[in-house]
């Protein structure tokens, strides 16, 4: 079947029936549903080259990553795809590895190709190096600020990230709070530990074991950490990880020296690495980074720069908090804490419990989306090999 097969069923011009298709706005509503009609009837589907030929777009969307097979990168792909299929468009993939050079060979692979713009996938919150000079379409940078303000980038917000779990282990009451962290030049733990003091600051509290205790993001690291805070400050009745495999090497610890969790000592993960955090001893409360919808936020803007509608500077997007039973309320403490019941997130609804995270990410859909972690995971949780090494939070 051909456009002129289309037209003739609904009685239009070629012309009009390609407008219609198209979506151009000189056509009536009426011409435009005759025609969609007309289409499904014959089973038509529009060319894609043809139809780029005509609007001057080819409908596709190059996504550049330097960490194709990263826990951080997957998710967001993910969202970017399915969003990207909800607009009728598709996406070329390009994997640079962190090289400059190939890097470089694929954007100007993709400007040949004429892709509509492109999405910049970083491996961190920190900056990098703008390159939105080299490529003559619109740039969305997501999980990784461009060094130039001149640009949009989306990025975790990972204070706000932060404020929930604080708030949350002094809606429990809990008045020695810890931080168990990775490396102080990530930027994502510099922010998430100055949110929390604050938080703390707020609240009349001190930070237990007076700073933050970074190192790498790894088990190996909290264990080691989690001593050195319980030796520090034997009255820790809460640490917040910079990190879930952190904050499993913590509950390990914590566990060795006798101090129960969460009677004794509560317990928050960052990231709702799921595999990770369901399988922890016990499951781990923590901060889920929301990076599906991180994904489709930069499908959103991308779009809307095509149509006309740039965005310049930094979206922070909002995480949840994800309970589970490692900051269960201890049967020996009564009320409801310093801030009462939790309020809603940063995401426009209540802290998600663990049966509510079990309804929304039933078994299959976990497996499905997380079979990049598991593949990459060095041994299963319970092998907890002592060279293990987390990722950037």
């Amino acid at each position: 079947m051909t456009l002129a097969d289309v037209a003739k069923l609904a009685g239009v011009s070629v012309s009009t029936a390609s407008k219609a298709l198209n979506g151009k706005p000189e056509v009536a509503d009426a011409t435009r549903s005759r025609v969609r009609h007309a289409a499904a009837e014959l089973a038509f589907h529009p060319n894609p080259l043809a139809r780029g030929l005509i609007s001057g777009r080819t409908r596709t969307i190059g996504l550049l990553t330097d960490e194709l097979g990263g826990r951080f990168s997957m998710p967001v792909l993910l969202g970017v795809e399915n969003a990207l299929g909800n607009e009728e468009m598709s996406v070329v993939l390009c994997d640079a590895r962190g090289d400059s050079i190939r890097r470089q060979h694929y954007i100007r692979t993709l400007v040949a190709r004429q892709v509509d713009g492109f999405i910049i996938l970083g491996e961190s919150n920190d900056l990098r190096p703008s390159l939105t000079r080299d490529i003559p379409v619109p740039v969305v940078y997501v999980y990784g600020e461009s060094g130039d303000p001149g640009d949009l980038s989306i990025l975790a917000d990972d204070e706000g990230g932060a404020r929930l779990a604080a708030e949350h282990l002094i809606s429990l009451q809990r008045r020695h709070v810890g931080h168990i962290t990775g490396p102080v030049l990530y930027r994502a733990a510099r922010d998430r530990a100055a949110a929390l003091r604050r938080v703390l600051h707020d609240s009349g509290l001190d930070l237990a074991g007076g700073e933050p205790l970074h190192g790498e993001w790894s088990r190996r690291w909290g264990r080691h950490a989690a001593h050195m805070l319980v030796t520090a400050d034997p009255d820790v009745d809460a640490i917040f990880c910079g990190n879930d495999q952190i904050a499993d090497g913590v509950c390990e610890a914590l566990t060795n020296l006798g101090r129960r969790i969460p009677d004794d000592v509560a317990v928050v993960g960052y990231d709702n690495w799921e595999t990770l955090a369901a399988d922890c001893r016990p499951p781990l409360t923590t901060i889920d980074l929301n990076l599906e919808q991180l994904g489709a936020v930069a499908v959103e803007h991308l779009s809307a720069a095509l149509d006309g509608h740039r965005t310049t500077g930094v979206i922070r997007h909002p995480g949840r908090l994800v309970v589970r039973e490692s900051t269960g309320p201890s049967p020996h403490r009564s009320g409801r804490g310093l801030g009462g019941r939790l309020g809603p997130d940063h995401a426009g609804g209540p802290p998600i419990t663990r049966a509510q995270d079990a309804r929304e990410h039933g078994e299959p859909e976990r497996e499905r989306r997380h079979h990049t972690e598991r593949h990459h995971e060095a041994g299963r949780v319970g092998d907890r090999p002592d060279d293990e090494r987390g990722d950037e939070a």
